[in-house]
């Protein structure tokens, strides 16, 4: 007993002191926990930027679905007093090749996408790994390249497919979208993050650049590989212009140019336009369902690699 007697208060004493870290560490994870008016504020701008961001797709697929009558009067009205109608989705599939262009977009668009992906990793490589003379000039080329506009370059680019006899082709309208200066940047910055010990071993047991670029770089790259790719897809699928311009067959357009020939003669037609839009826009959806986790961490890859 009585050796028990002074391990007592020492007992007593160490139950609070532990107890009071535990108490003050659940109170700090509660006041973590709570949202700060920051966040708060921060929620409510991204909440109404959003809301301003999905009011023209809201209204546009609304008008897709009303009368032409409907979708033209003022003042505009959410829910059409006749009712919701298909008319205008099946004028524009009855009225156009709406299957042949979308399977011309997809043909043109995947081939633009694996060709750019290939192109910018072999250059992106290059300009990270080598060192030959002119290194940086070719670099601030490629990155002043980006702020040229596109258009510029549309009459050149058409004397030289017509040249070619690209002219109403399928390469007439790839060739001239597979080479993407910004996407070469984007592989050049996420390469030089990639540790150089990873490849020493592989050139010392004499592998080739392009078999390290194949076995070793690419794998590693993942993420940002399918984040390319999928920009640009979307910008293939989406390119209006040089198709419209390089193709004249109703065969060979794209989606987004066949769609803008059905027109009617009766002026504009605003459900069919939107219906037009919503038929354009539905792939892209969802390509974006399947695939938002890929391109959220291929943003979230490539913000790093260019830090």
């Amino acid at each position: 007993m009585s050796a028990a007697t002074p391990t007592s208060p020492a007992l007593s004493k160490a139950v609070p002191a532990v107890k009071a870290p535990t108490l003050a560490a659940t109170g700090t994870r509660s006041r973590r926990r709570a949202p700060a008016p920051a966040r708060i504020l921060a929620f409510v701008i991204l909440a109404v930027l959003a809301l301003a961001w999905l009011t023209p797709v809201l209204w546009a697929t609304l008008t897709s679905f009303k009368n032409e009558a409907e979708a033209a009067a003022m003042p505009v009205t959410i829910v059409p007093e006749n009712g919701f109608t298909l008319q205008a989705y099946v004028n524009v599939l009855s009225e156009g090749l709406v299957p042949r262009w979308a399977w011309n977009s997809l043909i043109t668009s995947a081939a633009v996408t694996l060709i750019t992906v290939a192109i910018s990793a072999l250059a992106g490589y290059a300009l990270s790994r080598l060192r030959f003379a002119g290194r940086q000039m070719l670099i601030t080329l490629i990155v002043a390249s980006i702020m040229i506009p596109g258009q510029i370059l549309i009459v050149p680019l058409f004397h030289l497919m017509l040249n070619l006899n690209l002219v109403d082709t399928y390469w007439g309208i790839i060739l001239p979208q597979v080479v993407a200066a910004p996407m070469v940047f984007i592989l050049k910055k996420f390469f030089d993050q990639i540790p150089f010990e990873l490849e020493e071993a592989a050139l010392m047991d004499g592998a080739s650049r392009l078999r390290i670029l194949w076995s070793i770089v690419l794998p590693l790259s993942r993420p940002i590989l399918g984040a390319v790719a999928i920009f640009v897809f979307i910008g293939a699928w989406n390119n209006f212009l040089w198709p419209f311009i390089v193709v004249n067959d109703s065969n060979l357009m794209t989606l987004p140019t066949g769609l803008q020939t059905v027109i009617s003669a009766y002026g504009i037609q605003y459900a069919q336009n939107m219906a037009q839009a919503v038929l354009a826009a539905l792939p892209l959806i969802v390509v974006f369902m399947f695939f938002q986790r890929q391109i959220i961490k291929g943003i979230a890859t490539t913000g790093i690699a260019g830090s």
